[in-house]
């Protein structure tokens, strides 16, 4: 699956939380300031070559709407984002953060709570 740019990636967050949604309505939910109007039709356009959208003609006017679901997408892009950049290991991910000190006491516990979680399925398996 391909990657997403960032300009990619804030449509398809807009059309997965609208599920589908003219290039104005995506506009809408633009913050200040708000890109043109060609630029958000350009790029859903490219979404749709992707193969990450796909529309529904009325008359001149798409109504866009996602082909990937936004879980499938996530997976994927982490995965390859930890294959990457921490040679497929969570805990080299983890070591990095809390090194950057990025994770505090809380967010620490969590993550031992959902280890414990994930090695007691592990062991019931």
């Amino acid at each position: 699956m391909k990657e997403l740019t960032k300009a990619e990636e804030q449509i398809m967050q807009i059309l997965w939380d609208l599920e589908k949604g003219f290039v104005k309505d995506v506009l809408e939910q633009f913050p200040e300031p708000k890109p043109a109007y060609n630029t958000v039709s350009t790029i859903c356009r490219i979404l749709e070559k992707k193969g990450f959208l796909d529309y529904r003609a009325y008359g001149n006017s798409h109504q866009y709407f996602p082909l990937i679901a936004r879980d499938i997408y996530t997976k994927e892009f982490l995965n390859n984002f930890v294959d990457n950049y921490f040679g497929n290991s969570i805990e080299q991910l983890v070591s990095f953060f809390s090194k950057q000190n990025k994770v505090d006491i809380r967010e620490a516990d969590g993550i031992i709570e959902l280890m414990n979680k994930v090695k007691e399925k592990k062991k019931d398996a």
